[in-house]
């Protein structure tokens, strides 16, 4: 069985880019999952605001679901960490 990746690098890899944290340990699934929808909601977002708004708030559905999935990534490498046989 494979060594579980540091949680902090997870953590690292999920703030630079969306779904990576989650492709580091080992779920690509859910990784292109979350890619695929932080791309949908900003879309959404941006075509549903008005040219004035900020760039944050026409990108605001996909900064949202990037958001939520920082936290995800770095529990399941610590729930990895923490369940991985010790040598």
């Amino acid at each position: 069985m494979a060594k579980p990746i540091n949680p902090y690098l997870v953590l690292a890899l999920a703030v630079v880019l969306p779904g990576a944290g989650h492709v580091a340990v080992r779920d690509p699934k859910r990784g292109l999952a979350f890619a695929f929808f932080v791309v949908l909601f900003a879309v959404i977002s941006y075509v549903t605001t008005t040219p004035e708004t900020s760039f944050i708030g026409r990108h605001a559905g996909g900064l949202f679901v990037w958001a939520l999935s920082i936290p995800d990534a770095y529990r399941r490498a610590r729930l990895l960490s923490v369940m991985a046989p010790r040598a």
